[in-house]
């Protein structure tokens, strides 16, 4: 990312965008995102580079105008950039909006984002890609899927509040498989957006209505028609043959992880995976650290050594004879990724 104007805040962005019902929205991400990212960071950039009082008591970023109140709050300079990340998103999306039906196209995409800044980096995750910390003894988690089924508690309770979205063509309620209509006044097992676990009711006529969420794992969809709960776009995607919305459902919001690398003993090896689901549907992340421990050592004198990781991770889901894996598994999906090393004599980071 450039240096920012007035504070001159330098950092680094790098993003995955996944498509879906077309290129669209993913096109219209790349070119857009990182521009209202950089709008929100100059917002906050005052409050995030001061290192004296007012701006600052107790190493909490505080606001000029009432620093005893976001003192109490404990609210921090990583607080603004994960807000200034949030906002972002919401503000991406809208021009998506704005611009997709302008031209009348359509189409929505997941998105991933990474930024370094001020000596930490920040995962924002909006969809099924996936961020991993890979490190010589340590597999660390930096973003969590958001599908129907992972989300299925707030899609529920949305449903229950505003039962009109699902234009009495659906039921809210989860049941373990497709009910019907032998199954009336029988007892089966169900759960509503109040419950983590199961309990038993006796099956109604409004019960046999399509589910809300169907399907288990990668088949599961969001009113029968979409595998993601969060992303970019989508303003025009309805239910086949209804009117029946599925915007409403979809959270453009990402959930922010902060990974704070200074306070890491950092070694050459250490990276940063980012990958849309197309790898993830056929490799662990075990298998991806295995693979990242497995050539990176070697190769310490390549200067393309993480672009060649990124490719060859990529390799590792296309089914040959030879994948590093020793296993032929096969995406059918698009596949992209990142390699991004930590360590500081190894700047910037590798895609493919």
């Amino acid at each position: 990312m450039e240096a920012l104007p007035v504070q001159f805040l330098t950092g680094h962005y790098w993003a995955l965008f996944d498509g879906h019902g077309g290129p669209a929205a993913a096109i219209l991400a790349a070119n857009t995102l990182h521009s209202c990212l950089r709008r929100q960071l100059e917002a906050v950039v005052e409050g995030m580079v001061a290192a004296q009082p007012p701006m600052h008591l107790s190493g909490r970023c505080v606001c000029p105008s009432d620093p005893q109140f976001v003192e109490e709050k404990g609210i921090r300079a990583e607080d603004l950039v994960i807000g200034a990340l949030e906002s972002a998103f919401q503000e991406c999306d809208e021009v998506i909006g704005r611009e997709l039906e302008a031209s009348g196209q359509v189409g929505g995409c997941t998105a991933l984002v990474a930024v370094s800044l001020q000596g930490k980096l920040y995962v924002a995750n909006a969809g099924d890609s996936r961020a991993i910390l890979v490190r010589r003894d340590e597999i660390r988690p930096l973003s969590s899927e958001f599908t129907p089924e992972t989300e299925r508690q707030r899609i529920q309770h949305l449903a229950f509040v505003y039962p009109e979205l699902l234009a009495d063509e659906f039921t809210r309620l989860e049941f373990p498989r497709r009910l019907k209509g032998d199954d009336l006044g029988q007892k089966v097992l169900f759960r509503d957006h109040h419950m983590s676990g199961w309990s038993y009711k006796c099956v109604e006529k409004s019960d046999l209505k399509y589910p809300l969420i169907h399907g288990h794992g990668r088949q599961a969809r969001l009113l029968g028609t979409l595998a993601v709960s969060r992303g970019l776009g989508d303003h025009q995607l309805r239910v086949l043959d209804t009117n029946i919305q599925l915007k409403p459902f979809l959270l453009s919001v990402p959930q922010v992880t902060v990974l704070d690398v200074d306070q890491l003993e950092l070694q050459e090896e250490d990276v940063v995976v980012m990958a849309t689901d197309g790898l993830w549907d056929v490799l662990s992340n075990e298998q991806v650290a295995w693979l990242v421990r497995s050539f990176l050592p070697g190769n310490r004198e390549d200067p393309h050594r993480f672009s060649e990781l990124a490719q060859m991770l990529i390799h590792s889901t296309q089914g040959k004879d030879d994948s590093p894996t020793g296993e032929r598994q096969v995406s059918y999906d698009d596949v992209s990724v990142f390699v991004i090393p930590l360590n500081s004599q190894s700047q910037g980071g590798s895609g493919y």
